[in-house]
């Protein structure tokens, strides 16, 4: 990759399905990167909203042609952090598997299970491992800031909850869906995994703007989940999503006093002088300033 662009932006987005662009942002670059793990999604677009620098990324690219299982994880925490960006907003949609987290309403959640199978999880491997920790799998305090950020727009917002992701692209049968809700879950998903825990191997703060469109299939008196139903949802809430953005861009810290920004300071457990000189370079982004 190419020399970082100057202007370190305050703040990632992902966008999920329903939100593929960022209306409103202003002194607009677009970004066409390549990175050692292969392409992003899409072009990142970084712009001035509210008088704050933020990169934008469509997850499933220009016109959701890429499914769950096929999006490049990997490439899409990497050409962020590359930008410079440190703290990441994921907007997506989720299904609730409690009665009490109704469509149209937004979780930001404090757990995640990860039930996918098919996706590449790491960047570490190839003569470097670490082992990350994850007990709490979201930043803390961009979670709270994310949920303050909501509520201000008087959206019906819940702090917490447990989120599941599974590895789609269809939806759960009802036998899944009761089984997720008997773990004691609360939503579920089809991107978070492994995003989060990539992120947190970069070092990056990474919250969760999840917008409830449906009860999955185990409510019996609400019809099952359809594509037409997630999107009508995700239709009423943009608003509020981009409402939200824009607080949070106009008044968070770039000051991370949290422990994301040396997640790996504790986590590589290879020894440096037997790291292959390839993996060295491909991971330079990450754990340059670990191995000197």
């Amino acid at each position: 990759m190419d020399a970082n662009p100057t202007g370190k932006p305050i703040l990632g987005i992902i966008g999920g399905s329903g939100l593929y662009e960022m209306p409103g942002l202003q002194n607009v670059v677009e970004h066409e990167l390549s990175t050692p793990f292969g392409k992003p999604s899409a072009p990142l677009i970084v712009g001035d909203l509210e008088g704050r620098k933020v990169a934008f990324l469509a997850r499933h690219g220009i016109g959701h042609h890429i499914s769950p299982t096929e999006v490049n994880y990997r490439a899409n925490i990497y050409a962020l952090k590359f930008l410079g960006v440190e703290q990441i907003i994921s907007i997506s949609a989720c299904g609730s598997l409690r009665e009490d987290f109704a469509p149209g309403e937004i979780i930001v959640p404090d757990q995640l299970f990860d039930l996918t199978r098919d996706r590449q999880r790491s960047f570490f491997g190839e003569g470097l491992i670490a082992h990350i920790s994850v007990a709490e799998p979201f930043c803390i305090r961009l979670s709270q800031r994310l949920y303050e950020a909501v509520k201000s727009t008087n959206a019906s917002i819940h702090a917490g909850g447990a989120m599941i992701t599974i590895e789609g692209p269809r939806f759960s049968t009802r036998a899944e869906s009761n089984i997720f809700r008997s773990w004691g879950l609360s939503v579920i998903g089809m991107t978070t995994s492994p995003e989060a825990f990539l992120a947190r191997e970069a070092e990056m703060c990474y919250a969760v703007m999840a917008h409830v469109t449906d009860y999955d299939v185990w409510h019996i008196s609400e019809k099952p989940v359809t594509v037409e139903m997630v999107v009508e949802i995700l239709h009423q809430n943009t608003q509020i999503a981009q409402s939200a953005v824009r607080n949070l861009a106009k008044f968070l810290d770039p000051e991370r006093n949290c422990p994301c920004p040396s997640a790996l300071s504790n986590a590589l457990i290879t020894n440096p002088t037997v790291v292959p000189q390839k993996t060295r370079r491909r991971l330079d982004l990450l754990v340059g300033k670990y191995l000197k």
